[in-house]
């Protein structure tokens, strides 16, 4: 009797901590489902507004299915403005930079990791004290910089710096390469491989992780980026997307259901991108910073 009653109260035991986990479990998901809920709904409100009639925009309370379904929004606000001139810029630039961006970015990473040489260390300690200076403190001096050699309405002062890569990235890709074992590298030495051979057939292979966490960061950091094009580009026809939905705003009115329109196709490429490489981000995102 005695080992039956043991044996039922250690069953007894097992369930309570089976359910106290799926009740932990549980409550866990809906605190999660409300929180994104919460993050989702000015997607939502994008959305709806992109297929609202103009005068329904700021009704309240909000309709939240627009009534009635204004498709011609999409139509008119890509002619309103010149959506494919804008679209080509942005890529052009997007791409440019992405390329540009990552090779050079893990160009400098793989010497910070592999290569030893005199001060290599305080080098790096100085690249990363550059993400420390706001882009304020610079704008001015390299905005006289580019002035001075007529690059100013070019595309060549948002692509060319992307050159010399990003602390950021930089970092990123050299805590990855750290995880590479050595033994890969002496044995690609002792094959004849020079360190050209092995940084491009055997750290970027293996580094696809890091290399996706960087394009997606890259990508996200040009496609939407307004600051740097309003800066440089003063021709209409160089302007790129986040410049264009400003076209949509005046002194008195802003056609907010052309805005979300434009938005929402601004947003898909990023969404494609990010779930595309969702799998290459979470363990990229997730081996740097493991080895110091």
């Amino acid at each position: 009797m005695t080992t039956l009653s043991t044996a039922f109260d250690a069953r007894r035991q097992r369930q309570k901590k089976q359910f106290a986990k799926i009740v932990g479990a549980t409550l866990w998901y809906i605190v999660l489902l409300a929180l994104a809920f919460v993050f989702l709904l000015p997607f939502f409100w994008m959305l709806s507004t992109a297929f609202k009639d103009p005068g329904m925009v700021f009704a309240y309370p909000i309709q939240w299915i627009p009534q009635p379904f204004m498709w011609r929004n999409i139509i008119d606000a890509w002619t309103v403005i010149p959506f494919t001139t804008f679209l080509k810029n942005t890529a052009i630039i997007t791409l440019l930079s992405m390329a540009f961006q990552t090779i050079s970015s893990s160009v400098a990473a793989f010497g910070f990791a592999r290569i030893p040489f005199k001060g290599r260390d305080v080098l790096f300690l100085l690249v990363l004290a550059t993400m420390m200076l706001p882009q304020q403190v610079t704008m001015i001096p390299t905005f006289i910089i580019f002035a001075k050699i007529k690059w100013v309405d070019t595309f060549k002062p948002l692509i060319v710096p992307m050159l010399f890569g990003s602390p950021f990235y930089i970092f990123l890709l050299r805590q990855f390469f750290l995880t590479i074992p050595l033994d890969i590298e002496d044995a690609a030495f002792v094959d004849g491989c020079s360190r050209f051979r092995i940084w491009w057939n055997i750290f970027l292979p293996l580094s696809k992780p890091a290399l996706a966490t960087v394009l997606i960061f890259s990508f996200m950091a040009h496609w939407n980026d307004f600051f740097a094009p309003l800066i440089y580009l003063n021709s209409r026809s160089k302007l790129t997307l986040t410049l264009g939905l400003s076209l949509l705003r005046d002194a008195h009115s802003t056609q907010w259901h052309w805005m979300m329109s434009i938005a929402i196709a601004m947003l898909l490429p990023c969404l494609a991108l990010f779930f595309i490489f969702q799998d290459y981000f979470v363990e990229g995102i997730t081996m740097t910073g493991t080895k110091g």
